[in-house]
């Protein structure tokens, strides 16, 4: 299973820059504060990380109820964090605050700290699981950018650094692309498809999964199936099966959904929110924090006689730039911005915010054991679960607690 994204936020001049000696308050981090990060607990992180995420994706799913959903609020979250660097005021806090961080109980510093050491302990080299995120700024050559800015996004985020010739927009659009391209082996080629003359600097984090299930599919078993599309309409798919897996399982009768986790070699799992026939909607608008953690905390090993799941390959692609002022980060838009922690004037403000991610989903895995070790479970009754039309699937690193990625699969083909 493959989960692809990348973001690029791209900012435009309001005037022609000015080489300005200005120099970020003393509200800003010190070197004295790296460690303080490290002692942020995960779980305040992850617990705003999660709550944009769940926010994000009703809004999305809100805007194209029939589509398929696929984002990584990680990588969206990841670079407007660093965008926010180069903020003051209220449209830093703005961007914040849209990212469902309370200021009021937790500092700019801290939520640097925590989130670079986050991006840097999930991109450590792993075995089992591969997970491969970074980010880069492009800065044209004629926009002065402050030393403090460059400095403090490559020692909080390791972001890299390229300059660009932003007059020769095509030029810079290969440059962007071919990097992003690079950084996820090919599966997104094309991040932006223009770039306008007046572009000072370009913002672009991505975000690559791959993980191989504990219990895999025998892809032998693989067979053409019909996936339900809604009550009327349904396509041919290839549809995965496994039987007698245990795996932790839970039945939400209140919110009509059937729930299932299935676990990676290593530290990360997904979970699989199957809505009975028609009740997609009814689900997503209970969708909160709250839910998930009740989910979680109620998932029982289960044997499941019969598991049925499509295998699939699906993108998209997203403007966010309609869609986050919506959950309050608008100034940011505007030639009201306040980015003059990046150039030391107020002459900078974001054009686009472009986001793609890719989902791939088959039958690979590298050991058939049980999900849980779990060896002895009562069985009641048979149980299938047959991913035959519209779900959810939630990934999650589990150390840290973080949503990866989000979907919705409405149409696998």
């Amino acid at each position: 299973m493959a989960f692809i994204a990348a973001l690029g936020l791209l900012m435009a001049g309001i005037c022609p820059a000015v080489l300005c000696d200005g120099t970020l308050g003393r509200d800003t981090l010190s070197h004295e504060d790296h460690g303080k990060g490290r002692q942020l607990h995960s779980l305040t992180l992850a617990s705003s990380n999660t709550d944009f995420a769940l926010s994000l994706y009703k809004k999305l799913a809100l805007r194209n109820p029939d589509k398929n959903v696929v984002f990584s609020p990680l990588s969206i979250s990841a670079a407007l964090t660093i965008l926010s660097l180069g903020a003051k005021d209220s449209t830093m806090e703005e961007i914040l605050e849209g990212l469902k961080f309370n200021l009021t109980e937790i500092t700019e510093e801290e939520i640097h700290q925590g989130f670079g050491h986050l991006l840097q302990r999930l991109s450590q080299p792993e075995d089992q699981v591969e997970i491969n995120t970074g980010s880069a700024l492009f800065i044209d050559k004629e926009q002065p950018i402050l030393s403090e800015f460059q400095e403090k996004t490559r020692a909080l985020y390791q972001a890299e650094a390229f300059i660009a010739d932003f007059k020769q927009p095509n030029e810079a659009k290969k440059l962007i692309n071919d990097y992003v391209s690079n950084q996820t082996q090919g599966k997104i080629a094309e991040l932006f498809s223009d770039l306008e003359e007046r572009t000072s600097m370009v913002l672009v984090n991505y975000l690559l999964f791959k993980g191989k299930w504990k219990v895999p599919f025998n892809p032998n078993d693989t067979f053409e199936s019909e996936f339900y599309l809604d009550e009327k309409r349904s396509v041919k798919v290839p549809m995965m099966k496994i039987k007698e897996v245990t795996t932790p399982y839970v039945r939400d009768e209140e919110l009509s959904c059937s729930v299932l986790e299935l676990k990676y070699t290593g530290n990360a799992s997904a979970l699989f929110i199957l809505p009975d026939q028609g009740k997609m909607q009814q689900v997503e608008s209970s969708l909160q924090p709250e839910t998930l953690k009740k989910w979680k905390d109620s998932l029982i090993p289960r044997i499941i006689n019969d598991l049925r799941m499509p295998k699939f390959s699906i993108s998209t692609d997203y403007s966010l730039k309609e869609v986050l002022p919506e959950l309050g980060i608008k100034k940011v838009f505007s030639q009201q911005a306040d980015l003059s922690r990046i150039t030391g004037t107020k002459d900078l403000y974001v054009s686009q915010v472009v986001h793609k991610a890719v989902l791939d989903v088959d039958e690979t895995g590298t050991e058939a054991t049980a999900a849980t070790g779990v060896a002895t479970v009562i069985r009641r009754q048979p149980r299938t679960l047959n991913f035959n039309r519209p779900f959810m699937v939630v990934i999650t690193d589990m150390d840290s607690q973080s949503i990866l990625f989000v979907a919705k699969i409405t149409n696998p083909k």
